[in-house]
């Protein structure tokens, strides 16, 4: 059977309430009891002592005794617990509490017995006589008989202070209880509504709906790491989403153009409307090679993406490598009327060598498409501590702070008109990040509207 975490969190707190009154009540009873019969007990021979020295201060100088002061005492003593008898030196009864009043004594020795069978039944106790000498001036006068229940009693007021106390302990675990209850309801409800609110979305989310968020709040650091990580991970997932439909829609659109082309070109050439002649054919021809060369870009995307990128290392000049490939793209820069300068001096690294070539013609293949006529692009290669830097910027367009933290995912273009001029499939600057990740490297973007974009990669040399 399950329980909520709620339930089970109230149950906790109760027990722990109970467990930790009863461990008070049990240790408080346990050094009380030592301590209060060592108070009984001390209690007791004090009491002796003081109705001792009582008695012998009531034998005058002249051999008689105040027998009204005598009857006082034990009277007092009696109603006390204790049961007194004076004799003088020579074995006379100068005052007996038995004779005073036998049923009164019987009654405290009874009631003494109860007291001590209910609080200690496993006591066996019994009336117990004590015979002290009375000094009178330091002077010998007789002795005194005192008897009691031992080997220590408690009288009514002493148990009516225990059951008190019990009661008090009792009390203060009821109160406990209670308020661990309540308290425990509290937390545990403030602890299981974010966590359930969790549950919630993670199932909204697994049934693809990613628009739920949780906005509840808790001081508890792991409950809001876990609500923070669950709406990052419905906001990835929204994010992934809306990039999914919109490549689809992508590549839908970048498809049906040259496939519609075609269609109506060959059908056309079929109905016998359009002669199958060479610029007709190269026209066909031209949109099979756009078809083929998306095709390519998907499968060059799967395998700069896949987790078993192999990387064929090698120690070569970065800067060397980077003025061969803008002797590759002097003619393109030249067509355009953009300017490309290089800057860096020989800089050795341990890396794949294509694989970086393929950095660099990213970079300068989306810096030239965005590039006006009659500006420029800069190429650097420089050391950076333990890395190798390249840097490309230029200044066209620039990215909006919209689209700049997306522009590394597959298929985003921040033109969204997917004009020819400077469209392309949107994957460059996704297979440059798979690759610089291969590395175990970094890149970062700088950009402005309408200034240009400034991207730098950073290689860790590895030099081996």
């Amino acid at each position: 059977m399950k329980y909520t975490l709620r339930t089970k969190l109230s149950f906790l707190f109760v027990i722990l309430a109970l467990v930790s009154v009863s461990l008070i009540s049990i240790l408080t009873n346990f050094f009380l009891e030592k301590q209060f019969k060592e108070y009984i007990t001390k209690n007791l021979k004090k009491s002796t002592k003081e109705i001792v020295t009582s008695i012998g201060q009531q034998y005058s100088e002249g051999g008689q005794w105040n027998y009204r002061m005598l009857e006082s005492i034990g009277v007092n003593a009696l109603e006390n617990g204790f049961i007194i008898r004076v004799r003088s030196l020579s074995g006379k009864t100068e005052w007996d509490a038995n004779v005073h009043n036998n049923g009164m004594c019987q009654r405290i020795i009874e009631q003494m017995s109860h007291n001590m069978s209910k609080r200690y039944p496993e006591m066996k106790g019994g009336y117990k006589e004590e015979t002290h000498p009375v000094y009178s001036n330091d002077k010998k006068v007789g002795t005194v008989d005192i008897g009691y229940y031992g080997p220590f009693f408690l009288n009514d007021n002493d148990l009516a202070f225990i059951n008190t106390l019990n009661k008090l302990l009792i009390g203060v675990g009821i109160f406990s209880l209670l308020f661990a209850l309540v308290l425990g309801g509290i937390i545990a409800k403030r602890i299981s509504t974010p966590l359930t609110r969790v549950t919630n979305t993670a199932q909204m989310i697994a049934k693809g709906y990613f628009g739920d968020r949780i906005t509840e709040k808790s001081n508890t650091k792991e409950i809001c790491q876990l609500t923070c990580s669950i709406n990052d991970l419905a906001h990835t997932l929204e994010m992934q989403e809306a990039l999914r439909k919109r490549l689809t829609g992508d590549v839908a659109h970048e498809l049906r153009t040259p496939l519609a082309t075609l269609q109506s070109h060959m059908e056309a050439m079929m109905d016998g409307i359009w002669e199958p002649s060479p610029e007709r054919l190269k026209s066909c021809h031209e949109e099979i090679i756009r078809i083929n060369r998306m095709v390519g870009d998907l499968e060059k995307l799967a395998r700069f993406e896949g987790e078993n990128l192999v990387l064929n290392k090698s120690d070569f000049d970065v800067a060397e490598l980077a003025q061969r490939i803008i002797h590759n793209f002097e003619r393109d820069y030249i067509d355009k009327g953009v300017k490309l300068d290089f800057y860096g001096e020989e800089e050795m690294l341990y890396a794949d060598r294509d694989k970086i070539s393929q950095v660099i013609v990213n970079l300068l293949s989306n810096a030239l498409k965005f590039t006006p006529a009659e500006e420029s692009v800069e190429l650097e290669v420089k050391s950076s501590g333990e890395w190798v830097e390249i840097g490309v910027k230029d200044s066209g367009a620039g990215i909006s702070d919209e689209d700049l933290p997306h522009i590394f995912e597959r298929f985003y273009r921040a033109d969204k008109s997917r004009n020819r001029l400077t469209g392309g499939a949107g994957i460059g600057l996704t297979i440059t990040k798979s690759i610089v990740d291969a590395h175990e490297g970094k890149i970062e973007v700088k950009s402005k509207l309408n200034e240009g974009s400034e991207f730098r990669v950073f290689i860790p040399k590895q030099v081996e």
